[in-house]
Formats: C-alpha cells, structure tokens, sequence
C-alpha cells in the first residue's frame, strides 16, 4: 500500500567525525556497506514500506547525496531536499522539514539500517494518528544509545548515553512518527549544545503520551569505524553473494562476499567472507582479502594480505603490504575501545608502499604516502610522509 498523506523524512546531514577519515570527503551516510550508501539501504527500507514521497535533509558535503539520489526516480519515489547549514542535532534537523512536510511523517537516521516492516508500522501510525510514537528496540551495550523507560505501551523517561549503571536494554531505535505538533514542541524545547529530538521527546514524555512501538528485526548501526565491518558482513550475509565479475579457476572466493561487476581480480588471489569489493577496484596477484571494506577504485597489491580492514577510495596497498587484523586497541576522541575487530583503515588517495605493515588497528588518513617496508602505528593525519628510519 501507498499511503500519499505520509512523508518520510531521512536525517542526512551530519558529518560523522568518527568515522575519519571516511568522512573528510563524503558525508557520513554516503559511506558504502556491501557495495552501496548506508542511505541507499535507508531509502529502500522507506520506499519498501510503500512510502512514496522522501525529503532529505542535508548540509556536510550535501553535493555527494544530491548527486546520488537526484529526485528519486531510480528508486520509484519522490525525492526533496531541504539544507540543514550547521548541524545543531537532530531536533533541529527535523525542524528543517516543517516548510515542506504537509501532514503527518515519519523520521528515521540516514546511517541506520532497519527493516521496511518497522517504516511500515510507523507509516499506520502517523495514519491512524497514535502521536508521537518512537520505536524502541534491545542492545547489547544500551548506554552508548539513549536508554529508554517504558511503562506498558508508554515511554516515561529517556537518557541519552547515560554515564553511570541501566537498569533495561531498551534504547531509542531511531525511527519516529510526528503530527506538525512536534515543530512547536522543538521549539519549546530548552537544551544546551546540540538540540537532540530525544530532549523534545523527553520532555514531551513527562507531560503527554508518547508511544513506544517495540522493534526486534534488524538494526544495523554505523557509530564507529569497525561498525562499519560489523554491517557490512551483517547485508552481504543477508544478499548473498552477488553477481560480480567473471574470475579466474585460480581465485578463491568465499560465498558471503559482494564484488562490484567491474572489479579486476588477478591470478590465486583468495576473497574470504564478509567482504565487499567496489567498483573499479582491483586485487592483484595473489593478494589475501578477508572481512574487508574495499571501496571503489581502490588496489590492493600482489601478494598483500588485508583482513578486517577498510581500504577508502583510489587508495593503494602495495605488494606485500600486511594489514593483519584481530583484535586492535583503538582511540576515538577521549574513549579507549578495546579488543574491537579492525586490523586497520587506509584513507582516499593514500598510497602504502610495498611490504609495509599497518598494526594494531592504525587508522591512516587521505592523501598519505609511507614507505616501502614501515610499520604504521595508531592515527597518521591526512597529507603525511611516514618515511623509513
């Protein structure tokens, strides 16, 4: 069913700092997962939910999602964009759409993967008019989301990211449905720093009813940049291996893998699982790629073995280079994350020289150029030389 009356506006505005340098070049939601946008997989969640009419709102690097999407017609929906030109929280994200949402609409997160059905459940309820409603899902590691309260069907309090111990694993799972009302409830809304729509629905919880829809399917969410492995692997093993290139009888490659048409693969080259391979990209002679993220026109080296990795865009790996994987200590900010998954990340255009080895989790920026034969250790800023000795 189509349901017109309804809007589905997608929060695509932000820049997604922890995710560099991913993100230097390209907005947050642009990131590729199994060989396409996180907003793409967004977007089809929408349109698969029978809505018809998306805006979009956008501001970091905005060029590179107006391109993409255009008005929507490769998707069979109609796409609108309004600019949020400094990005002030989501609150006020969604305050950019009140010139053009006419009616009631959903709200979801332009990097956050969920089921079409959930869009669904949230689309009846902006038609039958059970507002505001906020979708509310289990995790693992509640505090690092907003840890949501609930009594029966209602939800009574919500803590964003709180610091000390929770006592449930109900987190806000991102999806909303909203009357016009909400405009003025943002409004009203007194928060310091960023403007949150958690703030406004908080608020709104301790005066009026606000809907708790439970959600169990899947919730796929980008916050860091191992996530980005963890999801990648979570959509190719739910596609399938796509239809890639034709290879050689010498190439191994494992069943859960997504290799773009195009993609160029040389002789006793070994793809193992969970990983994605973009367009234009190439994998030379007998190089090893497992768990990894490679994104389009990228190379990886003869002989190079590149596991749990993300390799960004015209990046190259020489020959022999080792990006090893397993478990990694790795800075982000003011947090220490430990044992997390992420062999290493290798920035756009940067170029690693031959037998050279990346450890721990190194998180190398765009536009460097290292050495044949260095070690890289933690974070290399973008526009460096990492020389030998």
């Amino acid at each position: 069913m189509s349901d017109d009356s309804v809007t589905a506006v997608i929060l695509a505005a932000g820049e997604g700092r922890r995710l560099a340098p991913l993100t230097n070049r390209r907005p947050k939601p642009m990131v590729p997962v199994a060989n396409r946008p996180l907003l793409e997989h967004v977007v089809e969640a929408v349109t698969g939910a029978g809505i018809d009419r998306i805006l979009l709102v956008v501001g970091y690097e905005q060029e590179r999602i107006r391109n993409h999407f255009g008005d929507g017609d490769d998707w069979g929906a109609t796409i609108e964009y309004v600019e949020q030109s400094t990005q002030l929280g989501t609150g006020h994200a969604v305050l950019q759409a009140e010139p053009v949402v006419d009616g009631t609409f959903v709200v979801l997160n332009g990097d956050r993967i969920v089921d079409p059905s959930i869009v669904s459940r949230m689309r009846d309820r902006a038609v039958d008019g059970d507002l505001p409603a906020m979708t509310v899902t289990t995790a693992a590691n509640p505090r690092q989301y907003g840890v949501v309260t609930i009594d029966g069907d209602r939800v009574t309090d919500i803590d964003e990211k709180p610091e000390g111990p929770v006592e449930t694993n109900q987190i806000n799972a991102g999806v909303y449905a909203f009357s016009p009302a909400v405009f003025d409830a943002i409004r009203e809304t007194h928060a310091t720093g960023e403007l949150a729509i958690t703030a406004t629905l908080d608020d709104l919880a301790g005066r009026e009813p606000l809907s708790a829809v439970r959600y169990d399917g899947r919730w796929l969410d980008v916050s860091n940049l191992w996530d980005l492995l963890t999801v990648n692997a979570g959509l190719i093993g739910e596609a399938g291996a796509a239809n890639g290139p034709a290879l050689r009888e010498s190439v191994a490659v494992a069943d859960d893998t997504a290799l773009a048409g195009n993609v160029r693969v040389g002789p006793n080259v070994t793809i193992g699982g969970s990983t994605a391979i973009g367009s234009n990209a190439t994998v030379e002679a007998g190089a090893v790629v497992e768990n990894s993220v490679i994104f389009p026109d990228a190379v990886i080296g003869a002989g190079a073995v590149v596991q749990d990795a993300i390799v960004a865009g015209n990046a190259r790996i020489g020959p022999n280079a080792t990006i090893a994987g397993g478990p990694a200590t790795i800075v982000v900010g003011d947090a220490v994350h430990h044992d997390v998954e992420l062999g290493g990340v290798v920035g756009d255009n940067t170029a690693v020289g031959a037998g050279a080895t990346l450890s721990d989790g190194a998180v190398v920026g765009d536009d460097v150029t290292a050495d044949a034969g260095v070690v890289i250790d933690g974070r290399i800023e973008s526009g460096a030389d990492v020389r030998r000795g």
